[in-house]
């Protein structure tokens, strides 16, 4: 029997390992799967070393850096001395990653990467310890493979995951009538992020936003969405003073529905870039971090929409700017002028045909196959 370890870091990279291995489960019966991850991979059985507690937060605290240490050495020592895996799997997360595999390196065991650090955007010195230390790539934009290949690592282009995950639109008459929303308003949907790091720094800004938007134009109205990971408590302490509407574990739905949308920059902008939503991106943080990132940063663009674009199509309002005059003139932009909107729209419609429509899990669980037969 094969054996194959994963390793995720968060809920997004625990989705996407779960596709991988329900396609491996179908292809061969004779595997093993062991990993870091949660729900979704132990719901199909997996086996868990471990699961995100000790490594979604965000910073460099002494309690974090103490986490990840301890669980990395007990990590290492479980697959070099007891598991023995054929092969192990690693899933975005990269810096806990990039250290796991140097590891794995030292040990023998084959390692390969899904979801690779983002190199092109920055810290591209990255990609010297990915060639050191990682066997081949399985990479999800088209322009990765060819980056990736003139380093002289092995590279597959397996097409980027939310071409087959993401669902259809939803029926807007009947989201509407469920979350009791009026459907001569337009909708402006708030995404302040999945991580409590980011709503200390975003959330405030963005009601603010949306109070000065409401009192310009009383044919508004908002949803904040509530990323599924985040408890109740956390919310309710920023809207004591609001009556704005929040719904929870619908981020699809939701994208899918709006006129427009404020969205903290992340994976969140592709999702809706694939369902032609008009946007912009807002992002802030400590000042400190702010800097460190201007320094490491390979390409100007920080939204996926624009990078895969290579052009200007979702204003990025970062650090400074993000303040809710100009964000909210945006946003007027993006609703009342058709030219703006328009541009957009069609804009987004170009990034999604610039994806590859591979299911990207199938392919990864395929190659890996392929793999595991030859061990």
């Amino acid at each position: 029997m094969k054996k194959i370890f994963i390793i995720t870091g968060e809920h997004s990279g625990d989705m996407h390992a779960s596709n991988v291995v329900r396609h491996l489960m179908e292809m061969n019966s004779n595997i093993q799967v062991e990993a870091i991850g949660g729900e979704n991979l132990r719901n199909l059985g997996v086996k868990l070393f471990s699961d995100h507690s000790k490594m979604s937060a965000m910073g460099l605290t002494p309690k974090i850096v103490w986490n990840h240490l301890t669980l990395g050495v007990r990590l290492i020592n479980y697959l070099t001395k007891e598991y023995k895996p054929d092969l192990v799997l690693l899933i975005d997360y990269g810096v806990f990653n990039l250290k796991m595999a140097k590891h794995l390196k030292k040990a023998g065991i084959r390692t390969n990467y899904y979801i690779p650090p983002q190199v092109w955007a920055s810290r591209k010195w990255r990609i010297k310890k990915i060639k050191k230390y990682v066997d081949e790539v399985f990479c999800i934009f088209p322009f990765e493979k060819q980056m990736y290949e003139s380093y002289g690592i092995k590279t597959t282009y397996c097409g980027h995951p939310l071409i087959s995950q993401l669902p259809q639109k939803a029926n807007k008459s009947e989201f509407f009538a469920k979350y009791n929303l009026d459907e001569s308003k337009k909708l402006v949907a708030v995404f302040p992020g999945s991580r409590v790091f980011e709503l200390k720094n975003l959330m405030n800004i963005f009601i603010k936003t949306a109070n000065l938007l409401k009192k310009m134009h009383p044919d508004l109205q908002f949803v904040f969405s509530q990323a599924p990971n985040l408890s109740d408590d956390v919310y309710k302490k920023y809207f004591k003073n609001t009556d704005f509407k929040v719904i929870k574990g619908q981020n699809q739905a939701l994208l899918s529905v709006s006129d427009a949308l404020i969205l903290a920059s992340g994976t969140v902008a592709l999702e809706a870039a694939l369902y032609n939503t008009p946007m912009i991106i807002e992002y802030r943080g400590p000042y400190l971090f702010y800097l460190i990132y201007l320094l490491v940063r390979c390409i100007k663009r920080v939204s996926l929409p624009n990078i895969i674009a290579d052009k200007d199509i979702v204003p990025e309002i970062i650090e400074k700017s993000a303040n809710p005059d100009f964000i909210a003139y945006h946003i007027e932009k993006l609703l009342y002028d058709a030219e703006c909107r328009n541009f957009q729209i069609n804009s987004l419609k170009e990034v999604g045909s610039l994806l590859s429509d591979k299911n990207s899990s199938l392919e990864v669980a395929r190659r890996i196959n392929e793999e595991l037969l030859e061990v």
